[in-house]
């Protein structure tokens, strides 16, 4: 292990398990609020577009969130002897079971046969992010189009961990506000360079400029790098000393302001010095031991559910507005008890998908059993996960 700008002991971050949570459920009430696909169930029409403004941001800030929050998590508990295959395996594991249960059912309960195979396929291997069209990266279960850039951000980490603790504590910020410029070049790029095309549904901009601006996998790295950027900063005692509070309530001001900007710019940017200000007075809060709410019980269980109902949400939102309601809206105390079990049914999948699933699977196969062979240096993929470069 070389030497590193990393501290050898890094406390374990709860909090951040807990605020996992709270990004995930503003996804669901997101994708609850939709009208263009009838999620919404409220029968007038004033709560229905009130819900639907309310939250319609929402999603696009949960997910930035998780972005972010990866490259941080990923960052702050690389372990020196780490190898790359070994860093590959528990990644995959992490995500390819919930995401092949969730595919399946949406088959079964949606799809059956009709689903053509350049949908189904590329849904299955997550790489339907990588094409522009909406049947494909929006097919089959929604929430999936973002793990095709997780499954990029888990491939090229071992890549980017080296020359990122490589980079002198000094010019970390510097990077940092490159990674936040580098967002905004892609935004305006999207804006002003994106080819004519038809509109993207439920949206104020073309197929192509949304795909581009927001689905399509490289242009997320950099909220990825951002995460990891932050990571470093904190380790390093090099980042502010920030509340939580004032970081959360910055939040809310970042949301306020993306649902007054022009749609592309609302998408990331405006919540992005925000959501990074969270995540690190979170992260800061639980290094030095500062309690908060996020590290109660309650929260700890409902994050560790969380990768399980962003999953599931959208399947159960759209069994129940689709199969079981046939799309009928409600009167405003109806559709609160529908939004209410939805979110109940959504949360306790989630949780099975955790026990029955993740947990098994993670304990069986994220590690070998048995110590194996010491490979020779040059083999890379046994090199040592904090060496690659």
């Amino acid at each position: 292990m070389p030497s590193s700008p990393m501290p050898p002991a890094r406390p374990k971050l709860p909090s951040l398990t807990g605020l996992r949570f709270i990004a995930a459920a503003l996804v669901f009430f997101f994708h609850a609020s939709l009208v263009f696909i009838s999620m919404n169930p409220f029968a007038d029409e004033g709560v229905a577009d009130g819900f639907r403004w309310l939250f319609s941001k929402a999603g696009w800030m949960g997910v930035s969130f998780f972005f972010v929050l990866s490259g941080f998590v990923l960052t702050w508990s690389a372990k020196p002897g780490d190898t790359v295959t070994g860093f590959w395996r528990r990644r995959l594991l992490k995500i390819f079971p919930n995401h092949i249960v969730t595919w399946a059912a949406t088959i079964v309960l949606f799809a059956g046969t009709a689903v053509p195979v350049q949908v189904w396929l590329p849904n299955l291997f997550l790489i339907q992010s990588w094409f522009p069209d909406p049947a494909v990266h929006m097919g089959l279960n929604t929430p999936a189009w973002s793990l095709c850039s997780e499954l990029l951000f888990y491939l090229l980490f071992p890549l980017l961990i080296g020359p990122v603790l490589r980079i002198r504590e000094r010019a970390l910020w510097g990077w940092a506000a490159a990674m936040a410029g580098c967002m905004a070049a892609v935004q305006l790029a999207t804006d002003f360079l994106a080819p004519a095309s038809p509109p993207a549904p439920g949206t104020d901009v073309t197929v192509w400029q949304f795909w581009f601006g927001y689905n399509f996998p490289p242009m997320r790295m950099f909220e990825f790098v951002l995460g990891m950027l932050l990571a470093r900063l904190v380790l390093a005692g090099a980042f502010p000393r920030v509340r939580v509070l004032p970081a959360a309530l910055l939040c809310v001001a970042g949301y306020a302001a993306a649902l007054e900007v022009p749609f592309l710019y609302g998408l990331t940017l405006t919540n992005i010095v925000p959501i990074s200000l969270l995540i690190c007075a979170v992260a800061r809060a639980d290094a030095d031991g500062t309690p908060t709410v996020l590290r109660s019980r309650t929260m700890q269980w409902l994050g560790e559910a969380s990768f399980g109902f962003y999953l599931v949400q959208q399947i159960v939102l759209s069994f129940i507005r689709t199969t079981l309601m046939d799309h009928r809206t409600y009167s405003v105390p109806v559709g609160i008890a529908v939004i209410a079990a939805e979110f109940a049914a959504s949360l306790v999948l989630g949780r099975l998908l955790l026990v029955c699933v993740e947990r098994p699977l993670m304990q069986r196969w994220a590690r070998p059993r048995r110590k194996q062979p010491a490979a020779p240096a040059e083999a890379p993929s046994q090199r040592p996960l904090t060496h690659a470069s």
